[in-house]
């Protein structure tokens, strides 16, 4: 199933209680402008859902994250009619690996964010901070 056909993939990266997040741009045209996301993005070249949440995360933040540090991932249906599923996935980073982030040209700034802010924040993605709730529930 994991390279059945996809649109993206997102990840929710934990280091103890806060989470890698980005406010996005906010220019006119893009999805969700200004608003704090997950790093992630759209799939390319027949990448699985793995694949492209490490292109994604490199790109965004010079992170390289290993497929072991990726400890959950779901498939979800598109956000809305027409739109191709997607995949969520949880992992942990360390301490070292987010001080040596490199922030990309996507995005106006970054920080960890509680994990509880983030879920709650009124200028956070909806449907990610759903996602993430439903995750924290089926942990526990």
């Amino acid at each position: 199933m994991a390279n059945a056909s996809f649109g993206g993939a997102k990840i929710a990266l934990r280091c103890d209680d806060r989470l890698l997040v980005y406010q996005r741009d906010d220019k006119p045209g893009i999805p969700w402008p200004g608003l704090w996301d997950l790093p992630g993005g759209g799939r390319e070249n027949g990448e699985t859902p793995l694949q492209c949440v490490r292109r994604e995360t490199w790109e965004e933040f010079g992170l390289l994250i290993g497929a072991r540090q990726v400890g959950w991932r779901r498939r979800y249906d598109g956000i809305f009619p027409g739109y191709p599923p997607t995949w969520f996935m949880v992992g942990d980073i360390r301490p070292e690996q987010i001080a040596a982030i490199r922030f990309g040209d996507e995005g106006q700034d970054w920080r960890m964010m509680p994990i509880a802010e983030f879920i709650h924040h009124p200028q956070g993605i909806a449907h990610l901070q759903r996602r993430l709730a439903e995750y924290l529930i089926q942990r526990d």
